[in-house]
């Protein structure tokens, strides 16, 4: 049956991995279940914030919050449902990116400039390399592309 479903989806350009399940949970934790918490949750905090600033918060959003949040207009039943069934590899991940949240905040609590610039460098070379493997493009990408990659 999976080798049937594969070749289905091969057959309609996609490239086709196979995982098992909790491998997928944690890549899929990492990037996209994450991403989503922490957009609703930034979404919720900056709602939060307009009652102290009296609404400049959401004035002067600029484009980076626009970009960032975009996600959090995804359908909240869906990821309600998504972390509920996926808990244990949502809380591994979460867990992970606190203690790297608190690292930084410590980073930049006691001023430590070259740790935050090694870490923007870094992060920023990675950021390159998904644009540069072809991950830019907020569309599914059904094989459009096929052989790039």
């Amino acid at each position: 049956a999976v080798g049937q479903l594969s070749e289905f989806w091969r057959a309609l350009g996609a490239n086709v991995d196979q995982m098992d399940d909790r491998h997928h949970d944690l890549v899929l934790a990492v990037t996209s279940h994450l991403p989503h918490l922490i957009a609703y949750n930034i979404v919720g905090t900056a709602a939060d914030m307009e009652e102290v600033t009296q609404a400049e918060v959401m004035k002067y959003s600029a484009g980076g919050f626009r970009d960032f949040t975009r996600i959090a207009a995804s359908d909240p039943t869906m990821w309600r449902d998504v972390f509920v069934a996926n808990k244990d590899a949502v809380l591994e991940i979460l867990g992970r990116f606190t203690e790297d949240l608190q690292a930084l905040s410590r980073a930049i609590r006691w001023g430590e400039a070259d740790k935050l610039h090694d870490l923007f460098t870094r992060t920023r070379e990675i950021r390159r390399g998904i644009i540069a493997a072809g991950q830019e493009s907020a569309e599914p990408n059904f094989g459009r592309d096929r052989g790039k990659h």
